[in-house]
């Protein structure tokens, strides 16, 4: 009989974690039972299997900023998410918090994400839904789409670190219950997700010459510091010394000079980035590109069930017609490259040889 491995490592979980931590033992468990796995707690399980499913590496072809870009060190959705991933590891470390629960959460928080960044997502709100969100997406492909419709049945922690982590352009830390995970593995994702996007889109920006370092405020460059690594360090350790103990539970905190340069640094980027007409004209393209995608596979179910086969999505061959939900989720899964080719088998002519 093999050694319970699982178990040795739930045993030092119990006896290193904070008791803040969520450790694996006290998971309310999956949606359908299965057999625990010998060697892996349930977040480890989940971890890995969100780096094999096909939504994860589809990350690697789809936008985080400039569209499709051709430079070798932009970053991508999946470069994103790795960023993310190990500032969030940081964190949890540095505060005994559960790192398999943590990864597992930033790994998948963003494998709903549409093609195109944020262009995909406003032109699925204002064509699919208004209520359309890439963190519910991220939950609708964990739960539905993988696997072709059986999905990834992950533990009930990480999927509500998944839907909990976006915060659009609200508060860097709320303190809504609505608003946050419930546990603080998931709450620490949302932070490093902030974190990892202020720097690397400035990073980029400024590579790509849509801002020069000249521009950066003043305070930014004063309080956060003049290179990447110096303002990712900075923002890490303060969020660290910043965070209080409380009779409550651990808050995560950011202390107020932080804070206000975090603040101003973000609405620099969405003045002089992305509403930049260098980045935004791109978007209006490609919003052009996914509505007129989505309308022609609503009315076209062998073009759609072509696209969902590629995609290895799951699919009902003896569909009469596709529904708005089904192309919706066509849609946001693409990549940017297979949106762009699809676009252009569809609606460009082929000339002749």
């Amino acid at each position: 009989m093999p050694r319970a491995l699982r178990q040795e490592f739930e045993q030092r979980e119990l006896r290193f974690l904070s008791k803040w931590a969520f450790p694996s033992v006290r998971s309310r468990g999956r949606a359908r039972e299965e057999e625990p796995c010998p060697l892996r707690t349930c977040f480890q399980r989940d971890r890995d299997r969100i780096v094999y499913c096909h939504a994860f590496r589809r990350l690697k072809h789809k936008t985080q900023v400039f569209l499709n870009p051709l430079g070798d060190h932009y970053r991508t959705r999946l470069t994103h998410t790795l960023e993310v991933a190990e500032i969030a590891r940081t964190l949890a470390r540095t505060m005994r918090l559960n790192e398999d629960l943590t990864e597992a959460i930033a790994l998948a928080h963003d494998l709903g994400h549409t093609p195109f960044g944020h262009g995909g997502e406003a032109v699925l709100k204002e064509i699919f839904s208004p209520e359309f969100s890439h963190s519910d997406q991220s939950l609708r492909v964990v739960d539905v789409l993988e696997k072709k419709g059986r999905g990834l049945n992950l533990s009930a922690e990480v999927r509500d670190g998944i839907q909990k982590h976006s915060k659009g352009f609200g508060d860097i830390m709320p303190n809504s219950a609505g608003e946050m995970a419930g546990t603080m593995e998931g709450r620490v994702v949302r932070v490093a997700d902030i974190i990892a996007y202020l720097n690397h889109d400035l990073d980029d920006a400024v590579r790509s010459g849509v801002i020069t370092v000249e521009q950066i405020p003043p305070v930014c460059v004063k309080v956060l510091g003049r290179t990447h690594s110096e303002r990712v360090t900075n923002m890490i350790r303060d969020v660290v010394y910043a965070t209080r103990e409380t009779e409550k539970g651990l808050v995560l905190s950011i202390s107020e000079p932080v804070h206000e340069a975090m603040l101003a640094l973000r609405q620099f980027l969405y003045n002089n980035v992305y509403r930049s007409p260098k980045v935004h004209n791109e978007f209006v393209k490609a919003k052009k590109v996914l509505s007129e995608l989505y309308f022609h596979f609503l009315e076209n179910t062998r073009d759609f069930q072509k696209a969902l086969n590629e995609m290895e999505l799951s699919s009902d061959p003896w569909q009469a017609a596709p529904d708005e939900q089904s192309v919706c989720d066509l849609i946001a899964s693409m990549t940017d490259r297979f949106a762009l080719s699809r676009y252009e088998a569809i609606f460009l002519p082929t000339p002749l040889v």
